[in-house]
């Protein structure tokens, strides 16, 4: 058995291994990350599950140049935990010209045998970087 602080690092090093699958379009590695049924919303308020995100990661349609995490806490409650943190990333989608996103994000993890999944992640846009 975990304790609260091992598994507050646990999640720490799964939500780095996420950004990470996120940058490099990993789809492996998000495909072992995600729980089957992730609710995956953007900023723009579209929703997509678990094969759509990684096909757009890995594919180029979404693409991020780097990401910068800040201002994280994690707040676990048995099994379950709630990660927050802010957001700074270039993007470079497929067909879209580059640009920057300052970005709110709430994601909810569940732990298994196997480790931490994503089941939930929403983003906002932060109010102070919009035009």
């Amino acid at each position: 058995m975990t304790t609260l602080l091992q598994d507050e690092e646990q999640v720490g090093k799964v939500v780095d291994k996420f950004t990470t699958g996120l940058l490099n379009g990993d789809r492996a590695l998000l495909e072992s990350i995600m729980d089957d049924n992730v609710s995956y919303g953007h900023s723009g308020g579209n929703v997509e599950g678990k094969q759509q995100v990684i096909e757009a990661f890995a594919s180029g349609k979404y693409k991020f140049g780097k990401i910068e995490i800040s201002d994280q806490t994690t707040q676990v409650f048995g099994d379950t935990a709630v990660v927050r943190h802010h957001l700074y990333a270039t993007t470079a989608d497929a067909g879209k010209t580059p640009g920057e996103v300052h970005l709110f994000i709430l994601t909810a993890w569940y732990k298994t045998e196997s480790g931490w999944k994503l089941v939930a992640r929403q983003a906002v846009k932060n109010p102070q970087y919009m035009k």
